[in-house]
């Protein structure tokens, strides 16, 4: 039994070794869609990627030349300042994510909001429907910039000054009652004070005056050592060589089917050939050329791209094998459970795409909705991602590994078993 299985290995690695397709196909695409992907998720060396934003300031006011500042410097933001044709027509062709536009006599009446309960101005801001992500982010940055310059200007600017006075003067023409008129006219004559007030500031020969956000964020990537930093580009290899073994195993799948209607197993079914040593022999040589395309696009991704594996050697070892296992089973059960090769091509490409798609490897599954997430658990990409994840950028140990070898072993045996059962010497 033995030399026939390893008989067998031996043939499909040389019909393997001889197709340029099947060998270009398993090592060459899925460095090249990785490396393509990695590149995505990596980010810019730590730096976040720039929303693109067009404004444009019909106002010309102090207020508004301060939020074009503020939000110029902002490193979420690239910012640029057409007209507002040329606003509208990026917007349309994609070119910008969001467009913001500060109508005339803007500053002076979010003064006048600002002190009093006046009529709050509109900011028009036209987005990209394919980018409403974007447009939350925005709206949210955009709010701190416009505060921030308001009441900078309402406290130490020249417009600032003038709006107080006409608002003190104005008290009574408001509709607060005469305790809330007493109140404001209480706050805008210590904020006129306020402009008196010689400003300093330690280290700043132009301190800005007004409210600025009341904290400062310190980010630290979490992982589990000092030395373990997080690189898409594992991800990204892990996921598209996932993809690959699973349409490898298509291939191995419809291999068989093409053997049994040339007639092979027929004649092979009078040898002392059992149907276990076939599938046996399938297997391995599939599992074979699977670890394979793990170590050459692995070995590319760690010369090329510093991919580590931070965690455990022995628990990636184990990963990896255990990927093999499962994919070369899912090849004997889309041979057991299909009936030709054309029909079974179109059906296993789906479930194949379907599987890598639930299991993260095309996008973390982390972004993927609760429910979802909860659901991809039967998926056995999903496993495969997570463990090659843990043992390399999330730098975790042995024991990290365990349930996702257990898992992807646990698929291995009930795709072979269902391969057993199902198989069929000859076409039905």
């Amino acid at each position: 039994m033995r030399r026939v299985i390893l008989a067998m290995i031996r043939k499909d690695l040389q019909l393997f070794f001889t197709d340029r397709r099947a060998v270009i196909m398993a090592m060459v695409a899925p460095i090249a869609i990785a490396s393509f992907f990695g590149s995505i998720f990596s980010g810019n060396n730590g730096e976040p990627a720039k929303i693109p934003v067009a404004m444009v300031d019909q106002d010309g006011s102090a207020i508004s030349r301060g939020v074009l500042s503020s939000a110029g410097s902002d490193r979420n933001l690239r910012i640029s300042t057409p007209s507002a044709d040329e606003a509208r027509e990026e917007v349309r062709k994609g070119t910008v994510s969001v467009a913001v536009i500060i109508p005339a006599g803007f500053g002076d009446a979010a003064g006048r909001a600002f002190f009093a309960a006046a009529a709050k101005p509109e900011l028009t801001v036209w987005y990209d429907p394919s980018h409403t992500a974007e447009l939350g982010l925005v709206r949210g940055i955009l709010t701190e910039h416009v505060m921030e310059s308001v009441s900078a200007e309402m406290f130490s600017g020249e417009q600032g000054r003038k709006l107080v006075d006409e608002t003190l003067s104005r008290l009574d023409q408001t509709t607060l009652t005469g305790q809330q008129q007493e109140l404001l006219g209480d706050l805008l004559r210590s904020a006129r004070k306020f402009y008196d007030a010689p400003a300093t500031a330690t280290g700043s020969s132009t301190p800005r005056r007004g409210i600025t956000m009341p904290y400062s964020v310190a980010e630290q990537a979490v992982t589990s050592g000092a030395n373990v930093a997080y690189n898409g580009y594992a991800h990204s290899f892990a996921g598209m060589c996932i993809q690959f073994l699973l349409f490898a195993s298509i291939d191995l799948g419809i291999g068989i089917l093409l053997e049994r209607q040339r007639g092979l197993w027929k004649r092979l079914r009078s040898a002392p050939v059992s149907r276990m040593t076939l599938l046996a022999g399938k297997a391995a040589s599939g599992a074979l050329i699977s670890l394979l395309t793990l170590t050459v696009s692995f070995a590319f991704a760690i010369i090329v791209f510093r991919v580590r594996i931070s965690g455990s050697i022995g628990g990636f070892v184990l990963v990896a094998l255990a990927t093999a296992a499962m994919a070369s089973t899912f090849g004997l059960l889309i041979a057991a459970i299909g009936r030709t090769p054309g029909g079974t091509r179109g059906i296993a490409t789906l479930s194949v795409l379907l599987m890598v798609m639930l299991g993260g490897a095309w996008v973390p599954s982390f972004i993927f909705p609760e429910w979802l997430q909860r659901l991809t658990v039967v998926i056995p990409a999903r496993w495969a991602v997570d463990g090659f994840d843990a043992m390399t950028w999330r730098g975790l140990g042995l024991g990290a590994a365990l349930m996702p070898v257990t898992v992807m072993l646990g698929f291995a045996v009930l795709f072979g078993t269902l391969a057993v059962a199902r198989f069929r010497w000859e076409e039905p």
